[in-house]
């Protein structure tokens, strides 16, 4: 082979991008010496993403204390494009899942007020575009926490304000926006989803994403039912729909919130940092794609970083194929496109050796190896 693309996400808890394109890049290495190989930073929306938009804007980094999501004080920052006019916030910085300790997550508590935080400090600082990624959250509440701290009240039908997490959406009866802060009429919001997930409903955030941050079946339906109830009002109040609405699922509804209150464009994470890195022009000529993540399952197909490589290299029929640790459903990721769908696992092993970073960037180098070793004969015939 003479050139191959190679663009991973992180394998979260265990490798960032980068380390995991670098091992993939040593197995392509062992086996085709002389082969060109570009390495992609790469993410959807969620973690790493801050840091791939700062270095193709020549950005710096802002740093301040906000409310992490049980409102604990947390060391939050966000970046500024070089011209000073482009916040660039990554919400899971100070609304993520890790930030909450296995035993204590809960997203009928947790809040998105620290992202909201971050706005806020980047729209007095003159800023009135932002590009925020989304993806990470350890929230369920439609982005009410992140309105409340620009200033949205959210009433029962006393007239009383409520508090905090997914737990006041089934509460909501009106909304007061007269202490909104007024910079926000003229901000524009581009938000990076990683995910097409619908507000509510079977594929709704609540029943898709909210058991990995704790929830249990019973909150399942409660959260379901609050976003339910909460697109209702939104839509009397704003005339907006946006309980089917693609992308308004992310971050446990976070995407509805910008939609339904800030006017903001939702837009596949990965294809919002693929156009950053000029990935269409650079992926010209190659002879492969390789791409992946920690683990490949349904949600792969709807907006991840593979499936938006995948698209952008079937403009070029360029073909892909995908490594990860686990993997569920490979039929429907042959269906989808790939070539090929590559578990690193070498055999029945602990997750907290598989998780060992050391021991997975082996596996990768491995596995690719093995794959591009299998393709050589065919090339060289």
């Amino acid at each position: 082979m003479n050139k191959v693309v190679i663009a991973m996400d992180s394998f979260k808890g265990c490798l960032t991008t980068e380390e995991a394109g670098k091992a993939a890049e040593a197995g392509i290495k062992a086996v085709f010496r002389d082969c060109e190989t570009l390495l992609f930073p790469i993410a959807d929306g969620g973690e790493g993403m801050l840091d791939v938009l700062l270095s193709t804007t020549n950005g710096t980094y802002e740093s301040l204390t906000v409310h992490g999501p049980l409102m604990d004080p947390v060391e939050g920052r966000y970046g500024l494009s070089g011209d000073g006019r482009t916040a660039l916030i990554e919400m899971a910085t100070v609304s993520g899942l890790p930030l909450v300790p296995r035993e204590k997550r809960n997203p009928m508590l947790t809040t998105t007020y620290g992202t909201g935080e971050l706005i806020l400090d980047a729209l007095r600082r003159g800023c009135r575009k932002f590009i925020v990624g989304i993806g990470g959250s350890a929230t369920n509440d439609a982005g009410l926490g992140m309105l409340q701290a620009l200033g949205f009240r959210f009433l029962d039908r006393d007239g009383n304000p409520l508090g905090i997490g997914g737990r006041i959406m089934s509460e909501v009866a009106a909304i007061d926006t007269s202490a909104v802060h007024p910079a926000l009429k003229e901000a524009h919001f581009t938000i990076a989803c990683d995910v097409e997930n619908p507000f509510c409903g079977p594929d709704g955030a609540a029943y898709i994403f909210a058991p990995q941050k704790g929830a249990d079946s019973d909150m399942v339906k409660e959260l379901d039912a609050g976003m339910r109830s909460l697109a209702q009002v939104i839509r009397s109040v704003t005339g907006k729909e946006i309980a089917d609405y693609p992308g308004a699922g992310a971050a446990g509804g976070m995407g509805g919130g910008f939609l339904a209150f800030l006017n903001a464009e939702l837009k596949p994470g990965i294809r919002l940092m693929l156009e950053a890195l000029d990935f269409e022009e650079k992926v010209k000529g190659a002879d492969l794609v390789i791409t992946g993540e920690g683990r490949v399952d349904g949600q792969t197909a709807m907006g991840k970083v593979p499936s938006g490589i995948l698209k952008e290299a079937q403009k070029q029929n360029i073909p892909v194929i995908v490594i990860a640790g686990s993997i569920e459903d490979t039929e429907k990721m042959n269906r989808a496109g790939f070539q090929g769908v590559f578990s690193i696992t070498p055999g029945p092993i602990s997750l907290e050796k598989a998780m060992q970073p050391e021991f997975a960037k082996a596996n990768i180098r491995r596995t690719v190896s093995q794959v591009c070793a299998a393709i050589r004969p065919f090339i060289t015939r």
